[in-house]
């Protein structure tokens, strides 16, 4: 008898640890907001995926850049985007990046991409 009201007790109890609502299924479930993403790869003068480099990504219309993302191990970046028509300008920062041999690394060319929709855009930064 005692172990059967001690069940009952660890059964209640339990009970009352579980979310009053139960989680969303199927059409109830929030949708998630569209994006577009622009991805792509910095490359060194070796033709080698670089680590660590600032990418700033910026609307052609606007000044500043919005977005400052970093390559990672393989020398890949990527940034979501608002979904719409929309060019957007890309370039990394070679401030303060050297090689190995010492010298400093030039910064490559502004490159602009195109976004239409929610969509990927691949790119290519190519540093000299």
């Amino acid at each position: 008898m005692r172990s059967a009201t001690i069940f009952a007790l660890t059964a209640a109890s339990l009970f009352l640890l579980l979310p009053a609502r139960a989680p969303l299924y199927g059409r109830d479930r929030p949708k998630p907001p569209d994006y577009a993403l622009i991805i792509g790869t910095v490359w060194g003068p070796d033709d080698r995926p670089i680590y660590g480099i600032a990418v700033n990504i910026r609307r052609t219309d606007q000044k500043k850049p919005k977005w400052r993302v970093y390559s990672d191990h393989h020398g890949v970046f990527a940034q979501r985007v608002p979904v719409g028509k929309a060019d957007y300008e890309i370039w990394a920062e070679t401030k303060k990046v050297k090689l190995l041999n010492g010298k400093h690394i030039q910064p490559s060319p502004r490159v602009t991409v195109h976004v239409d929709n929610n969509e990927r855009v691949d790119t290519g930064l190519h540093l000299q």
